[in-house]
């Protein structure tokens, strides 16, 4: 209560906080807006359901394709041409690495070629969802004439929404609270739970389920109503608890005075997070799995619902000549596993890090620096990133995992641990904002005060 009264006291929050609702707002008025000149189908919803990287997409885009609206790409685009750039700016691409340790002139060039590159990712991702869903007859066009202005005209409006939505992200960065993207991505997910929830409700506990039948049919609905909420909060603390979890390397600096050594010493610490990829390895994995599609329709748009590309598919057992195995599936939790160290590695660079202690006079207690310093590091960033990377990889396969077995006939109502993950993320992150804003408000009263 006293943080609320805190924030409630506390003028740039309130107005932080009314800003970033004012422009959640617009976002969601945006994603009703369905592309002009197309038909959303009957199936659309199960079309969705049954195609596990559309569906995350529909999720990071908040249900944004689901209506095919305006920002159906939302920011899919832009995380996928951030990754790339992140990647390639890793002594990939000289140029790119050299942006990189320019400092903030070179950042700003670096999210310049982001957004070009988010241009073009755009329009294949857009051409690519337009075929698949088109030739599953998820969506028609209103005029079949002159198809291929069609696509193009299509095409356009979804990368200037993308745009747009991009544009408003900047806005909470800059003006609101939390990262931008980020929000967009959380109000998304937090507007589809109250629907999820409900359905749930309806189909277990509501009165048209139930109709007809005797009491104990109603205390076994009631029963997996508050098994389906139990589990939801498990999930949220299990997430919860990897999201805070970290292992914490001792780190001593030399060259200051005896007494100020030994409390920088017990102060000082370098903090490796089990889960320092976050989400980014979900998203990259889904993006590759929906790459073959893309692809097919690009070269044959007339076989984009080949079999063979069932094997891509997550939330489908693939036929081999009589076994059938969750090839789809497999292929997604390799991909997510080989991220998440790849993505930890870049995140925290166990060689540059070990560099810049050399340069500062740090130093692990026990570990000579320089090559010892790089392999120990490395070590133990492998050892905890493989625990990050079981749980990303057991928490992204729930809800394919509850689809195939549990929520087969209701594929809807499957816990989303993915959406979850940033929920929880972004919540945190914003926790975190809002009490550094408290503590320099508070900093300001004592100066303001003569230091009383």
């Amino acid at each position: 209560m006293k943080k609320l009264g805190g924030i409630l006291k506390n003028k740039e929050i309130m107005n932080r906080i009314l800003f970033t609702v004012l422009i959640l707002f617009i976002f969601r008025i945006g994603a009703q807006i369905t592309v002009p000149g197309v038909t959303l189908g009957e199936d659309l919803q199960n079309y969705l359901d049954s195609s596990y990287a559309l569906s995350l997409m529909n999720l990071l885009g908040g249900g944004t394709l689901q209506s095919f609206s305006i920002f159906a790409l939302g920011v899919s685009p832009y995380i996928t041409a951030q990754i790339i750039v992140e990647l390639l700016s890793t002594d990939v691409l000289p140029a790119l690495t050299e942006l990189k340790r320019q400092g903030q002139g070179g950042r700003r060039k670096l999210e310049m070629a982001t957004r070009y590159l988010t241009l073009m990712l755009g329009a294949v991702q857009a051409y690519g969802i337009i075929r698949t869903m088109e030739s599953s007859d998820a969506i028609t066009f209103v005029t079949a004439s002159q198809e291929w202005l069609t696509y193009i005209y299509i095409i356009v409006i979804m990368m200037a929404g993308s745009m747009i939505v991009m544009w408003l992200g900047d806005q909470i960065s800059v003006k609101g609270i939390g990262n931008g993207i980020s929000m967009i991505i959380f109000a998304g997910i937090v507007c589809s739970l109250p629907s999820q929830i409900g359905n749930a409700f309806s189909l277990w506990v509501g009165n048209s389920a139930l109709q007809g039948q005797g009491d104990s049919a109603r205390i076994a609905g009631i029963f997996k109503f508050l098994l389906y909420i139990l589990s939801y909060v498990l999930i949220i603390a299990f997430v919860t608890f990897i999201e805070l979890s970290k292992r914490k390397i001792p780190v001593q600096h030399s060259g200051k005075g005896g007494g100020q050594t030994q409390a920088m010493s017990r102060a000082s610490f370098l903090p490796i997070k089990v889960n320092s990829a976050g989400v980014i390895p979900v998203i990259f994995a889904s993006s590759i799995l929906m790459a073959p599609s893309v692809i097919v329709a690009f070269i044959d748009p007339d076989k984009t619902s080949d079999k063979w590309l069932g094997i891509f598919q997550t939330s489908t057992m693939y036929d081999m000549g009589g076994w059938s195995m969750p090839w789809g599936l497999i292929i997604y939790l390799v991909l997510t596993i080989a991220f998440t160290f790849f993505y930890a590695n870049i995140q925290i660079n166990p060689q540059q890090l070990a560099e810049n202690f050399q340069k500062n006079g740090s130093y692990i207690p026990g570990i000579h620096t320089g090559n010892e310093t790089e392999r120990y590091v490395r070590k133990v960033l492998n050892r905890v990133t493989f625990i990050g990377a079981m749980a990303l990889a057991l928490i992204a396969a729930l809800p394919v995992v509850l689809t195939l077995t549990i929520f087969k006939d209701n594929p809807s109502l499957a816990l989303g641990g993915t959406g979850l993950i940033i929920v929880v993320g972004v919540a945190l992150e914003i926790n975190s904002q809002i009490d550094g804003l408290l503590a320099g408000k508070s900093f300001d009263e004592v100066v303001a005060g003569g230091g009383r």
